[in-house]
């Protein structure tokens, strides 16, 4: 009996050092997953608490004033973000699912080697050598800065994202369904269209969606491409603002009224980024 009694007390003993154990370990994790969050809410916090005193009305239905002049806003520069993404968005989800769909139902031989390699350098070169290229290639030629340089040098920084998006998202379609539409007599281009790239539209929209968010607040190439303007401007082939470099000029001047308009601004893009990247990978995960 006393045996009976004494392992009771040790199973009793050791559960209660095994639940001590088990909720340090949670509250270290919890404290790790605090501490790297921190930095992020930190920024969001500062840039809530800078920007959004200074969004109103105005911000979204003017231009910038003069210098010395109050109010004004950013609105040619949001409707100069909205086009460049745009024409962004043609070429990099244009050619961005292409090449996913080439790595992922030819990518076995020596060619697809090579664009997945050239896919994963696009991928981490710098936005400016980005920017750089496209002012020699476009900008230079031309002789003149445009919204159609910036658009260019946006879509190729979104290639790279939407084609490796796109090639997981196809492997992850079953290989039995594609067996299928072969075995019916369709042929491979009808199965890989109507079939698989069907079944995983929503996982392509989110690397889409990331996409867009990872351009949208580019600036550095933006610099070289499509410079800005202070005015409406709906001529491509022009200098066109946009919000991250008129950001960015405000942000540098002296004059309190624009850095007002900037902080404004960084607190929109960041929302909007933040939104973008939260519905990419909330709304449309696992939906295949």
């Amino acid at each position: 009996m006393s045996s009976s009694v004494q392992l009771q007390e040790y199973l009793r003993l050791s559960y209660r050092k095994r639940k001590a154990k088990d909720l340090f370990m949670c509250g270290l994790l919890v404290l790790a997953a605090l501490i790297a969050l921190s930095p992020l809410f930190s920024v969001l916090g500062y840039v809530f608490a800078q920007g959004y005193s200074h969004l109103n009305l105005a911000f979204f239905t003017q231009v910038p004033r003069p210098i010395g002049e109050a109010g004004g806003g950013m609105a040619n520069a949001l409707a100069g973000t909205l086009t460049l993404v745009a024409i962004s968005s043609i070429i990099g989800v244009g050619w961005g699912v292409v090449a996913g769909v080439y790595l992922s139902e030819y990518g076995n031989g020596r060619s697809a080697a090579v664009v997945r390699f050239g896919t994963d350098m696009l991928a981490s070169v710098p936005s400016i050598v980005v920017g750089l290229f496209i002012y020699a290639l476009v900008v230079v030629p031309m002789k003149r800065f445009s919204a159609l340089a910036g658009g260019l040098a946006l879509g190729i920084l979104m290639i790279p994202i939407v084609a490796r998006n796109t090639e997981e998202m196809m492997r992850l379609v079953p290989v039995h369904i594609r067996e299928a539409g072969l075995a019916l007599g369709l042929p491979r281009w009808k199965v890989i269209v109507r079939i698989a790239l069907r079944g995983c539209v929503s996982g392509i929209l989110t690397g889409v969606m990331l996409g867009i968010a990872r351009v949208a607040g580019e600036t550095a190439p933006l610099l070289f491409t499509a410079l800005s303007n202070q005015f409406w401007s709906s001529d491509l082939s022009q200098p066109m603002a946009s919000l991250p470099v008129t950001i960015f000029k405000f942000a540098m001047s002296p004059y309190e009224n624009w850095q007002k308009l900037a902080w404004a601004g960084v607190f929109l893009i960041t929302v909007g980024v933040l939104i973008l990247n939260i519905v990419a990978r909330t709304f449309f995960r696992n939906r295949i």
